[in-house]
């Protein structure tokens, strides 16, 4: 009986310790979809015909639209665009321009040590943002719904905007205006500092608290995500994939917060106002 004990003893702690090596060999990885709306009614002027506006908007389409790759293990992820070329010819005028001007890198969260980190490039200026996660307070619903095999619960949070974030600007309203050299619909504002509604569809399925771009805190993977202006949908999800991916944490860039990166950021929005304006506007 003594032997059976021990032998009984040892198994368990057999199976325990397989059981802990392959929660720490999770790894998982999501595909999301970003679609980004701006608020552009005056776009190119009463001189721009509809078809050239519609033109112009189908070239900027890489810019509001974008595909990213998670990976993720149980408390870190790496969330990154997927790299992709623009088609012959693809434009966009001072929106593409100032759209080409920041490109972002991976961004990093780790919830055990409360770490974000985030490479950014600006005016061929590379920067690390490094700073603590954001607190979201998520009210929890009881309302859910399916993505793809996955039942999901809704979540809501309401969120500061993003200083820093070029999506949140806005063009100037020509209506509003009555110096007409001025209210160039191609001149662009920034919008005053407000909160806006994040929508979160999460899945206790995949218990990870960890979702795209910087959100996360919900006990699941985050599976679609909605502001006021984008909406963020995972369209792909591989568990445990053959092939794993080392997940790290970016290094490169000269170290900020996002609070003095939001402030450089202002700095440089102003200066290309400022171009626009010199330079009486971007015709398409």
């Amino acid at each position: 009986m003594k032997f059976l004990s021990s032998f009984f003893s040892l198994f368990l702690i057999f199976c325990l310790g397989t059981k802990i090596s392959w929660a720490q060999d999770f790894q998982g990885q999501a595909v999301y979809f970003s679609k980004t709306t701006v608020d552009m009614p005056n776009f190119g002027g009463r001189e721009m015909s509809e078809e050239r506006r519609k033109q112009i908007m189908e070239r900027m389409k890489s810019m509001f639209e974008k595909s990213y790759t998670l990976n993720f293990n149980r408390t870190e992820s790496v969330y990154a665009e997927e790299e992709k070329l623009d088609a012959p010819g693809q434009g966009g005028g001072g929106w593409r321009m100032m759209g080409g001007a920041m490109s972002s890198g991976p961004q990093y969260k780790n919830v055990k040590e409360n770490q974000l980190l985030i490479e950014q490039e600006l005016f061929g200026k590379q920067f690390l943002i490094t700073d603590s996660l954001a607190k979201y307070s998520w009210k929890m619903g009881t309302e859910t719904k399916k993505i793809g095999e996955y039942t999901c619960f809704k979540a809501t949070a309401e969120v500061a905007i993003d200083s820093s974030n070029i999506m949140n600007f806005r063009r100037r309203d020509s209506r509003n205006n009555s110096d007409n050299t001025a209210s160039d619909s191609s001149s662009i504002e920034k919008e005053e500092p407000k909160t806006m509604t994040v929508t979160a569809w999460y899945s206790p399925q995949i218990p990870v608290s960890q979702g795209p771009a910087e959100y996360w805190g919900l006990p699941g993977l985050i599976l679609e995500l909605s502001t006021d202006r984008t909406t963020i949908l995972c369209t792909k999800i591989i568990l445990n994939p053959a092939s794993k991916v080392k997940i790290e944490a970016p290094k490169r860039g000269e170290k900020v917060t996002k609070q003095e990166y939001a402030e450089i950021v202002k700095q440089k929005t102003e200066e290309m106002r400022e171009m626009f304006r010199g330079r009486g506007g971007n015709r398409g």
